[in-house]
Protein backbone atom coordinates (compact mmCIF):
# COMPACT_ATOMS: atom_id res chain seq x y z
CA UNK A 1 0.00 0.00 0.00
CA UNK A 2 1.51 3.29 -1.17
CA UNK A 3 1.21 6.00 1.51
CA UNK A 4 2.14 9.58 0.71
CA UNK A 5 2.51 12.52 3.07
CA UNK A 6 1.05 15.68 1.56
CA UNK A 7 2.20 18.95 3.10
CA UNK A 8 -0.21 21.79 2.44
CA UNK A 9 1.55 25.16 2.39
CA UNK A 10 1.07 28.71 1.20
CA UNK A 11 2.80 32.01 1.81
CA UNK A 12 -0.35 34.10 2.19
CA UNK A 13 -1.28 33.34 5.79
CA UNK A 14 -3.54 36.09 7.11
CA UNK A 15 -2.14 36.27 10.65
CA UNK A 16 1.54 35.62 9.90
CA UNK A 17 2.44 35.95 6.20
CA UNK A 18 5.37 33.86 4.86
CA UNK A 19 5.39 31.88 8.10
CA UNK A 20 6.31 28.53 6.53
CA UNK A 21 9.68 29.86 5.35
CA UNK A 22 10.40 31.74 8.58
CA UNK A 23 13.80 30.69 9.99
CA UNK A 24 13.66 28.62 13.16
CA UNK A 25 16.97 27.63 14.79
CA UNK A 26 18.76 27.96 11.49
CA UNK A 27 16.32 26.25 9.11
CA UNK A 28 12.96 27.31 7.67
CA UNK A 29 9.81 26.03 9.35
CA UNK A 30 9.03 24.00 6.23
CA UNK A 31 12.48 22.40 6.55
CA UNK A 32 11.59 21.20 10.02
CA UNK A 33 8.46 19.55 8.65
CA UNK A 34 10.17 17.82 5.73
CA UNK A 35 13.00 16.61 7.98
CA UNK A 36 10.50 14.96 10.32
CA UNK A 37 8.69 13.29 7.45
CA UNK A 38 11.94 12.06 5.94
CA UNK A 39 12.65 10.36 9.28
CA UNK A 40 9.44 8.30 9.07
CA UNK A 41 9.67 4.59 8.30
CA UNK A 42 6.07 4.11 7.13
CA UNK A 43 5.91 6.76 4.41
CA UNK A 44 6.66 6.05 0.75
CA UNK A 45 6.81 9.62 -0.54
CA UNK A 46 6.49 13.29 0.44
CA UNK A 47 4.63 15.85 -1.67
CA UNK A 48 4.35 19.60 -1.18
CA UNK A 49 0.93 20.91 -2.21
CA UNK A 50 0.90 24.65 -2.73
CA UNK A 51 -1.10 27.10 -4.80
CA UNK A 52 -0.67 28.50 -8.28
CA UNK A 53 -0.43 32.03 -6.87
CA UNK A 54 2.78 33.87 -7.75
CA UNK A 55 3.48 34.37 -4.07
CA UNK A 56 3.89 30.62 -3.68
CA UNK A 57 6.60 30.34 -6.35
CA UNK A 58 9.10 30.43 -3.49
CA UNK A 59 7.60 27.25 -2.07
CA UNK A 60 7.78 25.46 -5.41
CA UNK A 61 11.41 26.57 -5.69
CA UNK A 62 12.13 25.25 -2.20
CA UNK A 63 10.63 21.89 -3.12
CA UNK A 64 12.69 21.67 -6.29
CA UNK A 65 15.86 22.58 -4.43
CA UNK A 66 15.29 19.87 -1.84
CA UNK A 67 14.07 17.11 -4.13
CA UNK A 68 10.46 17.14 -2.97
CA UNK A 69 7.66 16.57 -5.50
CA UNK A 70 5.42 19.63 -5.76
CA UNK A 71 1.84 19.98 -6.97
CA UNK A 72 0.08 23.30 -7.42
CA UNK A 73 -3.62 24.09 -7.46
CA UNK A 74 -6.18 26.63 -6.24
CA UNK A 75 -5.21 28.59 -3.15
CA UNK A 76 -8.50 28.14 -1.30
CA UNK A 77 -9.57 24.76 -2.69
CA UNK A 78 -6.97 22.78 -0.77
CA UNK A 79 -8.85 19.53 -1.31
CA UNK A 80 -8.23 19.79 -5.04
CA UNK A 81 -4.50 20.02 -4.35
CA UNK A 82 -4.69 16.78 -2.40
CA UNK A 83 -6.46 15.13 -5.32
CA UNK A 84 -3.64 16.27 -7.61
CA UNK A 85 -1.09 14.70 -5.26
CA UNK A 86 -3.16 11.53 -5.03
CA UNK A 87 -3.36 11.13 -8.79
CA UNK A 88 0.29 11.99 -9.48
CA UNK A 89 1.56 9.47 -6.92
CA UNK A 90 -1.07 6.73 -7.29
CA UNK A 91 -1.30 6.71 -3.50
CA UNK A 92 -3.56 4.32 -1.61
CA UNK A 93 -3.74 6.76 1.28
CA UNK A 94 -2.47 10.24 2.06
CA UNK A 95 -1.28 11.71 5.34
CA UNK A 96 -2.42 15.29 5.73
CA UNK A 97 0.28 17.55 7.14
CA UNK A 98 0.21 21.33 7.47
CA UNK A 99 3.46 23.21 6.91
CA UNK A 100 3.07 25.30 10.05
CA UNK A 101 3.81 22.44 12.45
CA UNK A 102 7.63 22.33 12.76
CA UNK A 103 7.71 20.08 15.84
CA UNK A 104 5.94 17.20 14.11
CA UNK A 105 6.93 13.86 15.67
CA UNK A 106 7.79 11.12 13.13
CA UNK A 107 6.77 8.42 15.59
CA UNK A 108 3.20 9.72 15.57
CA UNK A 109 3.11 9.68 11.77
CA UNK A 110 4.46 6.13 11.73
CA UNK A 111 1.89 5.06 14.32
CA UNK A 112 -1.05 6.42 12.35
CA UNK A 113 0.17 4.88 9.08
CA UNK A 114 0.99 1.52 10.69
CA UNK A 115 -2.48 1.31 12.24
CA UNK A 116 -4.06 1.97 8.85
CA UNK A 117 -1.80 -0.52 7.08
CA UNK A 118 -2.96 -3.17 9.56
CA UNK A 119 -6.56 -2.59 8.41
CA UNK A 120 -6.94 -0.47 5.26
CA UNK A 121 -10.72 -0.56 5.57
CA UNK A 122 -10.43 2.44 7.89
CA UNK A 123 -11.42 5.54 5.94
CA UNK A 124 -9.72 7.95 8.30
CA UNK A 125 -7.18 7.47 11.09
CA UNK A 126 -6.18 10.54 13.06
CA UNK A 127 -4.97 11.96 16.34
CA UNK A 128 -7.56 14.74 16.08
CA UNK A 129 -10.91 12.99 16.55
CA UNK A 130 -10.36 13.10 20.31
CA UNK A 131 -7.58 15.58 20.95
CA UNK A 132 -4.94 14.54 23.45
CA UNK A 133 -1.78 15.97 21.85
CA UNK A 134 -0.62 19.59 21.70
CA UNK A 135 -2.07 21.44 18.74
CA UNK A 136 0.68 21.31 16.14
CA UNK A 137 1.43 17.59 16.41
CA UNK A 138 -1.67 16.57 14.45
CA UNK A 139 -1.54 13.61 12.07
CA UNK A 140 -4.42 12.61 9.80
CA UNK A 141 -4.57 9.79 7.26
CA UNK A 142 -7.36 9.45 4.72
CA UNK A 143 -7.74 6.58 2.27
CA UNK A 144 -7.71 7.29 -1.45
CA UNK A 145 -11.34 6.22 -2.09
CA UNK A 146 -12.50 8.39 0.81
CA UNK A 147 -10.57 11.39 -0.47
CA UNK A 148 -12.13 10.98 -3.90
CA UNK A 149 -15.54 10.77 -2.27
CA UNK A 150 -14.90 14.02 -0.43
CA UNK A 151 -14.13 15.67 -3.73
CA UNK A 152 -17.65 14.81 -4.86
CA UNK A 153 -19.44 15.99 -1.71
CA UNK A 154 -17.38 18.68 0.03
CA UNK A 155 -18.30 22.32 -0.55
CA UNK A 156 -17.37 25.63 1.05
CA UNK A 157 -14.94 25.59 3.95
CA UNK A 158 -14.84 21.78 3.86
CA UNK A 159 -12.76 22.03 0.68
CA UNK A 160 -10.33 24.32 2.41
CA UNK A 161 -9.96 22.05 5.45
CA UNK A 162 -9.84 18.83 3.37
CA UNK A 163 -11.00 16.33 6.00
CA UNK A 164 -13.47 18.35 8.07
CA UNK A 165 -16.56 16.85 6.43
CA UNK A 166 -15.51 13.43 7.75
CA UNK A 167 -15.67 14.38 11.41
CA UNK A 168 -18.47 16.91 11.04
CA UNK A 169 -20.67 14.22 9.43
CA UNK A 170 -19.27 10.90 10.70
CA UNK A 171 -22.41 8.78 10.37
CA UNK A 172 -21.81 5.64 8.34
CA UNK A 173 -18.05 6.14 8.12
CA UNK A 174 -15.17 4.10 9.53
CA UNK A 175 -13.14 6.63 11.50
CA UNK A 176 -10.47 5.78 14.06
CA UNK A 177 -9.08 8.21 16.60
CA UNK A 178 -5.78 7.65 18.40
CA UNK A 179 -5.02 9.22 21.78
CA UNK A 180 -2.00 9.51 24.05
CA UNK A 181 -1.68 9.78 27.82
CA UNK A 182 -1.25 11.96 29.73
CA UNK A 183 -3.38 14.42 27.83
CA UNK A 184 -1.65 17.56 26.60
CA UNK A 185 -4.25 19.11 24.31
CA UNK A 186 -4.11 22.35 26.31
CA UNK A 187 -0.69 23.08 24.77
CA UNK A 188 -0.05 24.80 21.45
CA UNK A 189 3.04 24.33 19.25
CA UNK A 190 1.66 25.28 15.85
CA UNK A 191 2.65 28.49 14.04
CA UNK A 192 -0.07 30.98 13.23
CA UNK A 193 0.84 34.17 15.10
CA UNK A 194 3.84 36.13 16.35
CA UNK A 195 3.15 34.71 19.81
CA UNK A 196 3.35 31.17 18.42
CA UNK A 197 6.68 32.02 16.83
CA UNK A 198 8.01 33.30 20.14
CA UNK A 199 7.11 29.99 21.80
CA UNK A 200 8.67 27.91 19.04
CA UNK A 201 11.84 29.98 19.21
CA UNK A 202 12.01 29.43 22.96
CA UNK A 203 11.51 25.68 22.54
CA UNK A 204 14.14 25.29 19.85
CA UNK A 205 16.62 27.48 21.69
CA UNK A 206 16.27 25.19 24.70
CA UNK A 207 16.07 21.81 22.94
CA UNK A 208 18.18 22.53 19.85
CA UNK A 209 17.86 21.94 16.13
CA UNK A 210 16.70 18.33 16.35
CA UNK A 211 13.59 16.20 16.14
CA UNK A 212 12.00 15.96 19.57
CA UNK A 213 9.52 13.25 20.51
CA UNK A 214 6.10 14.33 21.70
CA UNK A 215 6.62 13.04 25.25
CA UNK A 216 9.89 14.95 25.67
CA UNK A 217 8.28 18.07 24.23
CA UNK A 218 5.32 17.85 26.61
CA UNK A 219 7.62 17.25 29.58
CA UNK A 220 9.65 20.33 28.65
CA UNK A 221 6.57 22.52 28.32
CA UNK A 222 5.14 21.26 31.63
CA UNK A 223 8.39 22.29 33.28
CA UNK A 224 8.43 25.75 31.67
CA UNK A 225 5.25 27.64 32.39
CA UNK A 226 6.99 30.81 31.22
CA UNK A 227 7.33 29.33 27.73
CA UNK A 228 3.74 28.05 27.64
CA UNK A 229 2.47 31.49 28.56
CA UNK A 230 4.03 33.00 25.41
CA UNK A 231 1.07 31.89 23.27
CA UNK A 232 -1.47 30.87 25.89
CA UNK A 233 -3.83 33.65 24.84
CA UNK A 234 -3.87 32.72 21.14
CA UNK A 235 -7.29 31.51 20.02
CA UNK A 236 -7.54 28.83 17.37
CA UNK A 237 -9.54 29.99 14.36
CA UNK A 238 -12.80 28.18 13.72
CA UNK A 239 -13.21 25.99 10.66
CA UNK A 240 -15.69 28.43 9.19
CA UNK A 241 -13.18 31.29 9.56
CA UNK A 242 -10.69 29.53 7.31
Amino acid sequence: MHVVAVIQARMGSTRLPRKVLTPLAGRPVLGWVTRSLEACDELDEIVLATSTEAGDDALAAYAAQHGVRCVRGPERDVLSRYLLALEQTAADAVVRITADCPLLDPSLVDLVVAVWRSDPSWEYVATTLQRSLPRGLDVELVSAPTLRGLDESAVGFHRQHVTSLLYREPAGRRLLGLCVAPRADDLRVTLDTAEDLALLQAVTEALGDRIVGWAELVAFLRSRRDVVQLNAAVAQKSLEAG
